[in-house]
């Protein structure tokens, strides 16, 4: 197994101060180093080794930690962070420690905290916890089984490794959830930023490449160009409807189906619009009433592009009251471009009348094609 390299020097750093202080939690706990230098060679040193391996090991993997420092744990008896009465239980229990605690408990505490929050599965936590409780289960028969004893040894297990461990495991569930919804939240961000996007592609790009379609059909009924202008013109007009048709790819790719598009203002009123529909070219009769709706133009634009996809030189009616928008046209009366059906912005359109509690409806009629949406 090759251990993990450290990312910086801060971290060489803080391993290096980390085994020092528990080298000398490991030294405080063991014989004297000048009473008695066999023993402290034979014990103390040996465990300073172990605590470097722990260290060494425990930044990627703190499970490997708590089980090298497993025989610096609570296991002496002797002591604890408080004493108890236990002769209301069992008249043999007398007075006990509750959570015995020796000078490297912090940092096994530590570790088994990081294993917690780290590790992802719970298999190899609970087969540690098996060997520990084995491991107390020993000592406390070893000892004589009393009550006492169970109480010193169940406490510290649980001081030590499983209260340490639970608080990481639920810390760590928490980052995960507050990274999960900040992806969350950053995702559907995109989500809208794309839906904005394909939008304002479609009501913008979308109606002025049918207008430019609309304008070179034209040119090519005039009587006064020549041959070569004709074919320039119809030229122009095929280059609007395929820069039409790939613009509706692209709008498909940025619009997210589940995701409304949101709300944005219109640059021009109806009129406008209407106007700048009529200067390409097309035929179109306003009939406009006060006050006018806050979808007016979005209905608008989307009838008047329609029209000039599908029926290029129809005359198309536009009808605007305060609770109803209609725009009719006719039958075609020049060729169509060659644009696919798209039917996005319908789409679109669709849903934001839904959302302002109103009913849109869109059908061929006896001569032609009316797209009405009644707002309450």
């Amino acid at each position: 197994m090759r251990l993990p390299r450290r990312a910086s020097r801060r971290q060489v750093a803080q391993d290096v101060l980390l085994w020092c202080l528990l080298s000398i939690a490991v030294s405080a706990m063991g014989p004297d180093p000048f009473e008695q230098p066999m023993a402290f060679a034979g014990i103390t040193v040996p465990r300073v080794v172990l605590a470097g391996l722990a260290v060494l090991a425990g930044r990627a993997w703190p499970l490997a930690a708590v089980a090298l420092l497993l025989p610096l744990g609570p296991w002496d008896f002797t002591v604890g962070l408080a004493t108890s009465d236990l002769t209301w239980i069992a008249p043999s229990g007398g007075y006990v420690k509750i959570f015995p605690f020796v000078a490297t408990s912090p940092f096994v505490i530590w570790y088994a905290y990081l294993t917690g929050r780290r590790l992802p599965r719970f298999l190899p936590a609970l087969a540690l916890a098996f060997v520990l409780s084995a491991v107390g289960v020993g000592l406390v028969l070893s000892q004589g089984g009393t009550v006492g004893l169970w109480t010193t040894m169940t406490t510290g297990l649980l001081g030590t490794y499983a209260v340490p461990y639970l608080l990481g495991l639920l810390r760590g569930r928490l980052l995960q959830q507050r990274e999960q919804a900040r992806s969350s939240a950053e995702a559907q961000a995109r989500l809208r930023e794309r839906a904005r996007i394909a939008r304002d592609m479609h009501d913008s790009l979308g109606h002025d490449l049918a207008l430019i379609a609309v304008r070179a059909a034209g040119l090519e009924m005039a009587p006064s160009l020549d041959p070569a202008q004709v074919r320039a013109a119809g030229e122009l007009r095929l280059a609007a409807a395929d820069a039409t048709e790939r613009l509706h790819q692209i709008i498909g790719v940025l619009r997210d189906e589940a995701e409304a598009a949101p709300l944005s203002p219109a640059r021009e009123d109806v009129a406008a619009l209407v106007g700048r529909a009529r200067a390409s070219g097309m035929t179109i009769a306003l009939r406009l009433a006060e006050p006018v709706p806050a979808l007016a133009h979005a209905v608008v634009q989307e009838g008047l592009t329609n029209a000039a996809k599908h029926a290029p030189g129809a005359e198309v009616t536009v009808t605007v009251a305060p609770g109803r928008v209609v725009v009719a046209n006719g039958p075609a009366t020049r060729s169509r471009s060659a644009v696919g059906s798209g039917g996005l912005g319908l789409a679109g359109l669709r849903e934001r009348v839904r959302r302002e509690g109103g009913t849109l409806a869109a059908a061929p009629t006896a001569d032609g094609f009316e797209l009405a949406v009644d707002l309450p």
